[in-house]
């Protein structure tokens, strides 16, 4: 098992920053991916960043050149730098890991952060 703990959410104006964190803790030898992801009110969750043991990265193309993931290996934290926030960022921002084996892939989340960006 995997546990995840996001922080770091809050209220910003546009055109503001924050930077979400997730703890990861359990089982993370097993994992092979961690990203983000998001969901606004009467929306489906969406994919906002993902990050390889490879360090291979993936951008939802509305947050390309804005936010940025990485992680520390040491801490068992990733993070999401959120720049240049605009209305259309806020939702409620959920940690996932990503295990995957030969014949099955788990995925393990977060309880949420929520992110609000105010004109």
């Amino acid at each position: 098992q995997v546990q995840l703990v996001e922080s770091g959410g809050g209220l910003v104006q546009a055109g503001g920053s924050l930077r979400l964190s997730c703890a990861a803790s359990g089982s993370i030898s097993s994992i092979n991916s961690m990203g983000w992801y998001r969901q606004a009110p009467g929306k489906q969750r969406e994919l906002v960043a993902t990050l390889t043991n490879s360090d291979n990265t993936n951008y939802a193309d509305s947050v390309k050149g804005r936010f940025t993931i990485s992680r520390d290996n040491a801490k068992n934290t990733v993070y999401l730098q959120m720049n240049n926030l605009n209305p259309e960022d806020t939702a409620v921002y959920y940690c996932n890991a990503q295990r995957v084996t030969w014949n099955a892939k788990y995925d393990y989340w977060g309880q949420g952060t929520q992110v609000t960006v105010s004109l």
